[in-house]
């Protein structure tokens, strides 16, 4: 597929504009589509889920992208592991489900089994010769970063993961994600490639007029503003919130909660981002009320004031950890104007629904920026199929990180791509 669109795709990346959006193919070719499932979702390490997704031995996950298919098992010693979910047989799909219990992993065709190690324990009628120790499920690299399941399809994944993992862990550990479990998952497919997906997710310029449920914990001013574009009043709102960050930050810092902005998302094979910020008004979590939305807070929490830890990462994700609960998603394409757009909540596991939260106040400001967001990235899709398509500027002040989503994107596909 690579050579078929190797030429004209190289001339698209060698003109592109930095600045400015892509050119429309980006958004609406088949084959750059294909070209980014071999080269990005199959070379880089792309966010899959949380540990609580498998939380016992014999839990499975499965998650497709593209034509593969690749399965997530809590072994017999509670380690973590991913394996293509394709019989080492004749092929078929071990695994239908999203998610499933095992003992072992057997083929519904042949029967052939699997142990949750991946090794082949039984295969009928294949004679004395047939060595089972050749036939094991093909592994899939796999890492958890303090909880969050990361996979790369590449035999050679980027080795920069533990530069993130290390300066990331002391972030995210203290959310205590193994104690954690999921109460709600939402698959929402998006009109839109899946680059309009994510540059959607990395500005606020269209918050204020499209997400009142969001704007009510977040400030806007946490992405960015012009200072030449707002009032006397508007002005001083941002100045109070940049003393908030800084005061909050270093009181956050000092008990032990790292906070500071971190910023790797075009400078590294594995681009990533982190800060965290305050909550508007209560200031405790990303409800309508800002409130926190489980009384049980999560790992050794007491204070319920921690503001959200932000965690984006290149390709596909971003993540929000507050003091009593935390939001993931992941973005997988599938196809050149379809996106599934997958969103986990977890709460401490000890959490009792209609006791210590209720399920629609956990998940209700998210819930609805999607379903927003979800049209945003159609209105954008339609519009770059249009002949008087071509790129516009991103605003130096708000969208500073979509031009380094994209930055990060071309210069991944032109270290990649054959010469």
């Amino acid at each position: 597929m690579l050579d078929v669109v190797q030429t004209p795709l190289k001339s698209l990346i060698a003109r592109r504009r930095p600045g400015y959006t892509l050119e429309a193919p980006f958004y609406t070719s088949p084959q750059i589509l294909q070209t980014d499932l071999d080269l990005i979702f199959g070379h880089h390490w792309i966010y899959v889920g949380v540990e609580p997704d498998v939380p016992e031995p014999g839990d499975v996950m499965v998650v497709d992208i593209g034509a593969n298919s690749v399965l997530i098992v809590r072994d017999d010693d509670l380690g973590v592991k991913a394996f293509h979910n394709v019989c080492r047989h004749r092929g078929a799909r071990l695994v239908h489900e999203p998610k499933t219990t095992v003992g072992n992993l057997v083929c519904g065709y042949h029967q052939w089994t699997y142990n949750l190690e991946g090794k082949l324990v039984h295969a009928d009628h294949m004679g004395k010769d047939f060595d089972p120790g050749c036939h094991g499920l093909k592994p899939v690299h796999l890492r958890s970063l303090a909880g969050l399941l990361f996979i790369c399809l590449s035999d050679d994944p980027p080795a920069d993961f533990d530069e993130m993992a290390a300066v990331m862990t002391p972030y995210i550990a203290p959310h205590d994600i193994a104690n954690c479990k999921v109460i709600h998952q939402s698959d929402l497919i998006e009109l839109g490639n899946w680059k309009l997906t994510m540059e959607n997710n990395r500005e606020c310029y269209h918050c204020s007029a499209n997400h009142p449920e969001l704007t009510i914990p977040l400030f806007a001013y946490g992405f960015g503003f012009s200072p030449d574009s707002v009032d006397e009043t508007e002005l001083k709102q941002a100045q109070r919130y940049e003393q908030m960050v800084c005061d909050l930050g270093a009181q956050w810092e000092a008990d032990g909660l790292p906070s500071r902005e971190v910023d790797r998302l075009d400078d590294m094979v594995t681009g990533y981002r982190t800060q965290r910020l305050p909550i508007d008004r209560d200031g405790e979590s990303q409800t309508i009320d800002t409130k926190v939305a489980s009384k049980k807070l999560l790992g050794q929490f007491t204070n319920s004031k921690l503001g959200g830890l932000s965690f984006w990462t290149q390709p596909n994700s971003w993540h929000h950890f507050m003091s009593d609960h935390i939001v993931t998603f992941s973005v997988i394409p599938l196809d050149a104007e379809r996106t599934l757009l997958r969103t986990k909540w977890l709460v401490h596991k000890d959490a009792v629904e209609g006791v210590d939260y209720d399920l629609e106040n956990v998940i209700g400001v998210w819930v609805a920026t999607n379903d927003q967001d979800g049209t945003l990235v159609g209105w954008a899709q339609a519009g770059a199929r249009s002949q008087a398509y071509e790129p516009g500027p991103y605003s130096p002040y708000t969208e500073m990180l979509v031009d380094k989503f994209c930055n990060w994107y071309i210069g991944r596909l032109n270290a990649l791509l054959p010469r």
